[in-house]
């Protein structure tokens, strides 16, 4: 069972804290046994805005972690406690993994951490960020970043994104696909896409694109077109462009290429199917373009990622 430590002291956000709560202290039973096994550390009774939190652990704790989650920090312009900057980095130094959420990036990057890395936090603050941490390549424009064994990621949102993101790491996206619909979440977001859009995302079920999404997931295994979903969706390829901007801060070819991307994820993790049938299932036409396509997105091979996720998590 991976151990899960959430950081806190003093002067923490208490939403970002809630929510990583939410992801890796859920029950899972039936669905991922083991789930994770998650500790609340902090140096004592730690006041969050309006709330007086009690920690299971002294931040002594982290460095027995596997994964080390630092919320928000309230206050960018007041540096952060150094007991607990120094508690992330020994725990970073022990082997820990280490993601914050939102405005956590400062303390991570007050412990060194994000030195010679590209990182980035809510964009209201990159400019800071950068600033006051030259050394860091604060990238504003993105969800979240994964740079291995040290994670970052934007506002409220995006840190769900990476959370999420950090359970389809460990347990394959078919599992992390449960837990957003559990929240009621988008299952997936890539840390690439841009963190807010200058249109206002609509209601799920009242913009241009509603009917279209489910109708384009139930037919990846086909060669859909830019022309074929503007067709569907009774408007021009460049009315639909700037609708797909607006409402996923992507393109349409893009935005396709991902859902089929996570779509042959989850065959490789749930199936032993070949992956030529796979390409033909997510509509890729030919397993030496959907080995290109894999390799560029997610970093390895198909058969590699199959590999690699089973042995993670045993058998499918």
């Amino acid at each position: 069972m991976d151990t899960v430590a959430l950081a806190v002291t003093d002067g923490m956000l208490n939403f970002e804290l809630s929510m990583a709560y939410e992801v890796f202290a859920a029950d899972m039973t039936g669905v991922a046994d083991p789930w994770y096994d998650v500790a609340v550390c902090g140096p004592r009774a730690v006041r969050l805005g309006r709330f007086r939190l009690e920690p299971d652990h002294g931040l002594d704790q982290l460095p027995r972690a596997d994964t080390v989650i630092v919320p928000g920090w309230a206050d960018v312009d007041e540096d952060p406690p150094a007991d607990l900057v120094d508690a992330v980095r020994a725990a970073h130094e022990a082997g820990a993994r280490v993601a914050s959420l939102c405005t956590g990036a400062f303390v991570l990057a007050a412990a060194g951490l994000l030195d010679g890395l590209r990182a980035t936090t809510h964009w209201a603050h990159t400019d800071v960020l950068a600033a006051r941490y030259p050394r860091v390549e604060v990238d504003p424009d993105v969800l979240y970043v994964d740079g291995g064994r040290v994670l970052t990621s934007a506002g409220k949102a995006a840190a769900m994104d990476l959370c999420l993101h950090l359970v389809r790491l460990d347990h394959g996206s078919s599992i992390a696909n449960t837990v957003a619909r559990r929240l009621v979440v988008p299952p997936h977001r890539d840390g690439g896409q841009a963190q807010f859009v200058t249109t206002p995302v609509p209601a799920p079920d009242n913009h241009p694109l509603a009917e279209l999404f489910p109708w384009v997931m139930e037919r990846l295994d086909q060669p859909l077109t830019v022309e074929d979903l503007a067709r569907r969706a009774r408007m021009s390829s460049r009315h639909l462009g700037r609708h797909f901007r607006a409402v996923t801060g992507t393109t349409p070819l893009q935005w396709l290429l991902t859902q089929r991307i996570r779509h042959a994820q989850e065959l490789l993790e749930t199936t032993g199917d070949s992956v030529d049938a796979i390409a033909a299932a997510t509509g890729m036409g030919t397993a030496t373009t959907l080995r290109r396509h894999f390799n560029r997105t997610v970093g390895v091979p198909p058969d590699t990622y199959r590999r690699t996720f089973r042995s993670r998590t045993g058998p499918a």
